[in-house]
């Protein structure tokens, strides 16, 4: 029974579920959340979760939302495959907390930056947040830059759900606040991350939608 898996193509979020699924070798099937296109995808969703705000699953029984969730579920449905949370507890902890790093500290001030910039949203940047929100970008970045190697992946030589966390953070963080020179070891992260099949496979499908990106997208990635 294939997963049925909801998002949208150009969501940081969806991206972080789909390239676990990607990693996992995973049976599912993509359901688009774009607007009006498909209604029945959007009834399906809020059935899953009423906010109706993605990415969710369903497979079989099973109904869930929230990315890392998602994860977890399908790293122990498919056991034979690469372990995205390792089984030793304490390397398990640093991949989860590495994970909640990049959604919390890299992921929501960059949402804050391109929310400022959504006109039916805020009409007229906040200029103060901008500036805040940019500021905790790059105390993140250098707090990461100490943190990770430079070879291999956030938490060492296996790739794990960090990294599926990362690659969206990193990608979309460095389009509105570039990753600055004093971090050569984040930038490395960030190509290794964008060179992962898997990555690059979300990356590719999301292409069409850049024209959406309100502070608009660079000419690079």
């Amino acid at each position: 029974m294939a997963i049925e898996y909801y998002g949208h193509p150009f969501s940081s979020y969806t991206w972080k579920g789909e390239v676990a699924l990607i990693e996992k070798g995973a049976d599912y099937v993509f359901r688009p959340i774009d607007g009006e296109n498909h209604p029945e995808n959007v009834a399906a969703l809020k059935s899953i979760w009423p906010l109706g705000k993605f990415p969710a699953l369903r497979h079989g029984d099973v109904a869930l939302f929230e990315s890392s969730i998602l994860i977890e579920y399908v790293d122990a449905l498919y056991p034979d495959a690469p372990r995205l949370i390792p089984p030793n507890p304490a390397h398990a902890l640093r991949v989860r907390w590495m994970d909640r790093v990049f959604d919390n500290h890299v992921m929501t001030p960059v949402q804050a930056i391109v929310a400022e910039h959504i006109p039916f949203l805020t009409p007229s940047p906040d200029t103060a947040r901008v500036a805040r929100a940019r500021d905790a970008l790059r105390q993140a970045y250098m707090w990461l830059e100490g943190q990770i190697a430079a070879d291999g992946w956030v938490c060492g030589a296996d790739f794990a759900m960090a990294d599926c966390a990362a690659a969206p953070a990193l990608f979309y963080a460095d389009w509105v606040e570039r990753i600055p020179a004093d971090a050569p070891k984040l930038r490395s992260l960030r190509a290794r991350l964008l060179a992962r099949p898997s990555v690059a496979q979300v990356v590719e499908r999301a292409r069409p939608y850049r024209h959406f990106f309100p502070l608009g997208a660079p000419d690079r990635d």
